[in-house]
């Protein structure tokens, strides 16, 4: 599978006036090659991410791209996702199977029928490189065993991260990594950061081991598994750690829409279920951020007008401390499944829907990027401002003053 595509930035006047900019990636499966299409297009701009958080299928996308130098990473990713994609036969242009291969996935019907044959591929025979099912299954393995205790075996996975990833590179510090797991003995979130600990290809496993289909993996004589259970948007984490001091640009590339359309049948009741549950409160979150950052703005201009003999208040000192931070803006794109897509849709790893996916994230992405109102704030002295990818072609800016 080759992805490459060139855009031009001439008309974008991009340049980086943030102290540093963050990629945070949610989890979600098959779809996580949105992610890696939307780090393609931003990989040809000034806006490289020196901090990358990730969960679940994020946090493989995360590594492969903290873990190869820059000219690299989207064909490591590519490689990464050329691989996981290609369980179902791939048939060439010439094949007579062609013209019904491409009917099918032209109509919703026969598209929709087509990605969840390539699901129930996946379920029953595994993923490339990824996962490969337990025979035999989990309720006949010795108890306490790993095999116990999942309907799938990851071994294949590590295999590929450690083809795919320089894990010297992600320690040598070029580029914060931190990946979000769950401990499994006392429930808490717990997130794997290179500048704390030594990352090696257990730690993005663990990130990724998602009960009851993966095993927990086992770290320093912990179990670990996928952060997602508890909370598959890592915002959060780049928020409570950063240098309140510091402006920032983040890039949060989700993979499951808060909001939906109301479900018709039984299948979209599973899919919107899954949607609301792996979204996390992600607009929440996000609109929270924006709350607090301008409410802290607004307490240092208060402060700044007071009379000199109260600036000097101890008290009236700790709230100025307090409520410094630097400026935020935080760009939120969201893949948006289309019509086709069932409650499988994390789970179906076709050749067809990769690359769809993948070109959905250059396209979202891009859009972002040429909007007349990209990063129109960028550098001021205070405040957050979301840019919200709500449809493909169209950028709303969100300003709390």
């Amino acid at each position: 599978m080759k992805i490459a595509w060139v855009t031009d930035r001439s008309s974008t006047g991009m340049h980086r006036p943030h102290d540093r900019i963050a990629l945070v990636l949610q989890g979600g499966g098959a779809l996580g090659a949105y992610q890696a299409g939307a780090f393609e297009e931003l990989s040809d701009t000034a806006f490289q991410p020196d901090w990358i958080v990730g969960v679940s299928i994020g946090a493989i996308n995360a590594a492969i791209i903290a873990g190869n130098p820059p000219e690299r990473r989207v064909e490591r990713l590519s490689a990464f996702w050329h691989q996981v994609s290609s369980g179902l036969p791939q048939f060439a242009d010439a094949s007579p199977m062609m013209p019904w291969l491409r009917a099918m996935t032209e109509s919703t019907e026969p598209r929709s029928a087509f990605n969840q044959w390539s699901a129930w591929h996946a379920a029953l025979l595994g993923i490339p490189g990824f996962y490969q099912p337990r025979l035999p299954p989990p309720p006949f393995q010795p108890e306490g065993t790993q095999a116990a205790l999942s309907l799938y075996d990851t071994a294949p996975l590590r295999k590929t991260l450690e083809s795919l990833i320089d894990f010297d590179l992600i320690n040598d510090g070029s580029i914060r990594l931190s990946l979000g797991t769950v401990n499994v003995r006392t429930g808490n979130s717990h997130y794997f950061d290179s500048t704390q600990c030594r990352i090696g290809p257990e730690h993005i496993m663990a990130s990724g081991a998602l009960p009851p289909s993966f095993p927990p993996v086992i770290i320093d004589g912990e179990a670990w598994w996928d952060g997602g259970i508890l909370s598959n948007t890592p915002l959060q984490q780049v928020l409570d750690l950063r240098e309140k001091s510091e402006s920032m640009l983040i890039f949060q590339v989700d993979l499951f829409s808060a909001r939906g359309a109301l479900p018709k049948n039984f299948d979209d009741v599973l899919k919107r279920q899954k949607e609301i549950l792996y979204s996390s409160r992600t607009r929440y979150t996000s609109n929270m951020v924006a709350e607090i950052t301008n409410t802290r703005r607004a307490i240092c201009d208060l402060i700044a007008k007071l009379p000199e003999d109260l600036k000097d208040d101890p008290e009236v000192q700790h709230l100025g401390e307090f409520a410094r931070v630097g400026p935020i803006d935080l760009v939120h794109l969201i893949y948006r499944p289309g019509p086709y897509e069932r409650e499988s849709l994390d789970y179906e790893f076709s050749r067809t829907s990769v690359l769809e996916r993948w070109e959905a994230g250059r396209r979202d992405l891009r859009d972002t990027l040429m909007h007349p109102e990209w990063l129109k704030r960028a550098g001021q002295a205070a405040g957050a401002t979301q840019y919200d990818l709500t449809q493909h072609t169209r950028v709303v800016s969100k300003v709390a003053q």
